[in-house]
């Protein structure tokens, strides 16, 4: 039966997705790098067209007067799930499906969506979970944006929060949840590695800690997996239940879109989804081409960047003029933050802090000093960044708790890229001479 024929009889819309991928060959379940190529995309749907094309409409034509009905109960939320067909572009397409499709395949999620944004993923999150008298519970630190989002503009609408620094152990876990668990707490919000320090957060320690002291219904463990995943960590094996992504980063990895996703099991997908359609955050049909280009060589970009970060952070650890390199492959064995990493990663990353010989005037005679790396806020990308997070992304966190969580003025955070790893070295290498 033909995907038109199915539509006359049932009255739904056809997807322009087909009803399976191949995800076998013989009894091996392919990799998620062989699915990236077509997983979620029929040529036979678009004129045997090999890369899907960009659909750039607002809305999608009904085959009949029930199925657009259907739809709506899907969109709406009267029926749990989402549409079954093509709708409108605030709520669906055919490119933002076939990336939802192919973003939960590396970590073995139920569902996906795509955003405008990794912050408005974020939003989109936090106002599908919390409610005035609320109490959010989160790592420390978080992206400042992050950060601001929950303590300054949630606060105003009678939202909570309480923290626990990221490397915290079970006990401090427990004494943070326990104190909290009197009110409400609607969502446990974590980021590992934290920005910008790297720290790592415990997440198996998270999970057991909730499951122990909330003995009813169990708040949801989102965490934030820009940094590392989905090559180096895949934190819904650690207990998350909610993974979410600044796709721009390694997802997108050529600083040229911006986007956010968030991957889960498909009771909190469709919780997120109805916000999503509510408010208009999903991305458009012309950043999900692009992901899906970028998607391709995910694995190839975060291998050459993370093979090049090990060279870069083994000459600069024994550099004079640096006091200390904040990279996880250099973590002390039998440490805390070692054990997390043993449990939790299969890869130290790409990003790194990088902690200079005196503060803000020898970092920026630093920053000011690069040639091939370049200036620059964001991660991920194919080119070397590095900025400044005490007066850049986090100049906006209190001074304190910008001193609390080790983000100091000699402080500075480098994403290496796919360059040449003896090139960069030497970049840095001049660029040192200038501190």
């Amino acid at each position: 039966m033909t995907d038109e024929t199915e539509a006359e009889l049932t009255g739904a819309a056809p997807r322009r997705r087909p009803k399976a991928s191949v995800e076998k060959i013989g009894g091996r379940k392919l990799k998620p790098s062989t699915m990236m190529m077509g997983h979620g995309y029929d040529p036979v749907l678009s004129e045997g067209s090999l890369k899907p094309p960009i659909f750039l409409t607002s809305t999608f034509v009904f085959p009949s007067a029930a199925a657009g009905k259907r739809h709506f109960e899907g969109v709406t939320g009267k029926r749990p799930g989402g549409a079954d067909g093509l709708v409108y572009s605030r709520f669906n397409g055919p490119n933002q499906e076939i990336l939802e499709d192919r973003l939960g395949i590396w970590e073995g999620a139920e569902d996906a969506l795509a955003f405008s944004s990794g912050m408005s993923a974020i939003a989109t999150l936090f106002l599908s979970m919390v409610k005035p008298g609320d109490t959010i519970v989160h790592s420390g630190p978080l992206y400042a944006a992050t950060e601001t989002l929950i303590a300054r503009i949630l606060g105003r609408f009678g939202v909570h929060w309480l923290d626990f620094p990221a490397g915290a152990t079970r006990e401090e876990i427990d004494a943070v949840l326990s104190k909290a668990a009197s009110g409400n707490v609607a969502l446990i919000y974590l980021e590992s590695p934290a920005n910008p320090t790297n720290a790592l957060v415990d997440v198996e320690a998270v999970a057991a800690s909730r499951d122990a002291i909330f003995k009813g219904a169990k708040p949801p463990i989102a965490i934030d997996n820009t940094f590392l995943g989905p090559l180096w960590a895949q934190p819904l094996k650690q207990g998350a239940d909610i993974v979410v992504y600044s796709l721009t980063k390694y997802a997108g990895g050529h600083s040229d879109l911006v986007a956010g996703g968030v991957l889960g099991n498909k009771e909190h997908i469709n919780t997120i989804r109805l916000m999503r359609n509510t408010i208009g955050t999903i991305c458009d049909p012309h950043t999900a081409w692009m992901l899906l280009r970028s998607l391709e060589t995910l694995e190839l970009r975060m291998s050459r960047a993370g093979e090049n970060a090990v060279k870069v952070c083994e000459f600069l650890r024994t550099h004079p003029k640096v006091e200390h390199v904040g990279y996880l492959g250099f973590l002390e064995e039998g440490s805390r933050q070692a054990d997390i990493y043993n449990r939790h990663c299969t890869g130290a990353g790409s990003t790194f802090s990088l902690y200079l010989k005196g503060g803000e005037k020898e970092a920026f005679a630093f920053l000011d000093s690069l040639k091939i790396a370049k200036l620059a806020v964001s991660l991920g990308g194919t080119e070397t960044l590095a900025s400044h997070p005490a007066g850049m992304t986090h100049l906006s966190v209190p001074e304190a708790r910008k001193q609390a969580l080790g983000i100091t003025d000699n402080l500075v955070r480098i994403s290496i890229g796919v360059e040449d790893a003896d090139d960069l070295i030497s970049d840095f290498e001049e660029a040192l001479k200038a501190v």
